[in-house]
């Protein structure tokens, strides 16, 4: 319903007009979060103090908007810092284990490659075997049908990645340059620029947003320029 959603340490809020709202009045640490339908979120972390939960939540689901939250799977056993469902996949990656992981029922889970750190996935909307992944020091990865990751070596340095629907693969490097790649293997552009560190992303036609950790940018020009749609208070 292009209602923009931000997932932080202390809870889930809506933004509109500038202005945010916690979401259910729960402070609940979400780590991990995708937007799948209307009302259709997945969602990971650390739950609200005030409930009963183990310290590590899995992968949770909500269906009406984050009011309320279900567990799925993985529930006590991991953090998942990134998630990325694409078709009938789903991906995320278990900062726990340090683990880049797929299911396709989000109950039984394979393992793609463990012990390297990542930092923000990826998925190919028209090949959902194929992920991207950026490592410490801003490498690009991919993996495909499963296999191990393995360096992209054309691309720049990049920290946050997403694919647009029918569009370029999306990143942004450490020093805000904005970069697309139609393949996301080579011929990488610079389109624009983002001031400060960017910790998040995500890209659907005609409006991109990137989160720092101050403020939320939105650009509806295909990253050519970004405005300020929600500043940290204090």
């Amino acid at each position: 319903d292009d209602t923009l959603y931000v997932a932080a340490h202390f809870g889930v809020f809506r933004v509109e007009d500038g202005e945010r709202e916690l979401v259910a009045d729960r402070q609940q640490d979400t780590m991990g979060f995708a937007v799948v339908g209307e009302g259709h979120f997945l969602g990971s972390g650390h739950p609200d103090p005030d409930e009963n939960r183990p310290p590590s939540l899995g992968l949770i689901e909500s269906t009406d908007a984050g009011e309320t939250w279900e567990p799925v799977s993985l529930t006590g056993e991991a953090d998942l810092h990134s998630i990325e469902p694409v078709g009938d996949k789903t991906y995320a990656y278990d900062a726990t284990s340090r683990a880049l992981m797929v299911t396709e029922d989000r109950q039984r889970w394979d393992v793609i490659s463990q012990l390297l750190p990542l930092f923000d996935l990826a998925v190919d909307p028209d090949d959902p075997d194929s992920v991207y992944a950026t490592a410490a020091g801003g490498q690009l990865l991919r993996s495909t049908d499963g296999a191990e990751l393995s360096p992209v070596y054309d691309a720049p340095p990049l920290n946050a990645i997403d694919w647009e629907p029918d569009g370029p693969l999306v990143g942004v490097a450490a020093d805000g340059t904005v970069v697309v790649s139609a393949d996301g293997e080579s011929d990488w552009q610079d389109v624009g620029k983002i001031d400060g560190v960017v910790t998040a992303l995500d890209v659907i036609p005609g409006r991109w947003h990137a989160a720092t950790e101050t403020r939320i940018y939105e650009s509806t020009d295909d990253g050519a320029t970004w405005d300020v749609v929600l500043k940290a208070e204090g």
